[in-house]
C-alpha cells in the first residue's frame, strides 16, 4: 500500500509542474474554438499557436533535464558547475533559462516541485521561502541572479 501512495505523490508532483501549461493550452483551445465559431479560423489558429508556445515555454520541456538535489550537489562538487533550483511556471526561471541559451545545459537543474530535498535547500537559503531561481556556485547562493552573471559562471 505504501508504494501505491508514494506513486500517487509522484504523479501529483509531475502534474503540479504541468498545471500552468495545461491551463494555458485549454484556454488557448477555448479561444480558438470561439474564434472559429465567430467565423475567423485564421485568427483561431494564431491564438492557439500563441497560447501553445507560451505553454511549452513555461513547461518542464523548456528546461534541461532536472536531477535531484543530492545528485546535483555531488556533480557540482566534482565539476564545479552551478546548481540552479527552479520550478515550472516560474517566469523568472524561464527568463533565466532563455537568457542562458545553450549554456544552460552546463548547469545542474533541480526542479523543486519534483524534489522535496531541493525545495528544502531553497528554503534554507531564502529564509523559509521557495523563491526561485536560486543558484548555488561553490557553496554560495544567489536568488534570482542576473543571467549575465550566471553565464560567466558557466564558462
Amino acid at each position: 500500500m505504501g508504494s501505491v501512495l508514494s506513486g500517487v505523490g509522484s504523479v501529483r508532483f509531475v502534474m503540479r509542474g504541468w498545471m500552468v501549461s495545461l491551463l494555458l493550452a485549454v484556454v488557448g483551445l477555448a479561444v480558438a474554438v470561439r474564434r472559429v465559431g465567430e467565423g475567423a479560423p485564421g485568427q483561431a489558429a494564431v491564438w492557439l499557436v500563441v497560447f501553445l508556445v507560451i505553454a511549452v515555454g513555461l513547461s518542464p520541456l523548456a528546461f534541461p533535464r532536472s536531477v535531484g538535489a543530492a545528485e546535483a550537489r555531488r556533480r557540482s562538487a566534482e565539476d564545479g558547475r552551478p546548481i540552479v533550483y527552479w520550478r515550472p511556471g516560474c517566469r523568472y526561471c524561464l527568463r533565466l533559462r532563455v537568457r542562458l541559451g545553450t549554456a544552460a545545459r552546463r548547469a545542474h537543474w533541480v526542479d523543486i516541485w519534483r524534489d522535496p530535498e531541493g525545495a528544502a535547500a531553497v528554503r534554507a537559503v531564502t529564509g523559509g521561502d521557495e523563491t526561485v531561481p536560486t543558484v548555488v556556485v561553490a557553496g554560495r547562493s544567489r536568488v534570482n541572479p542576473d543571467p549575465a552573471w550566471l553565464r560567466r559562471q558557466l564558462r
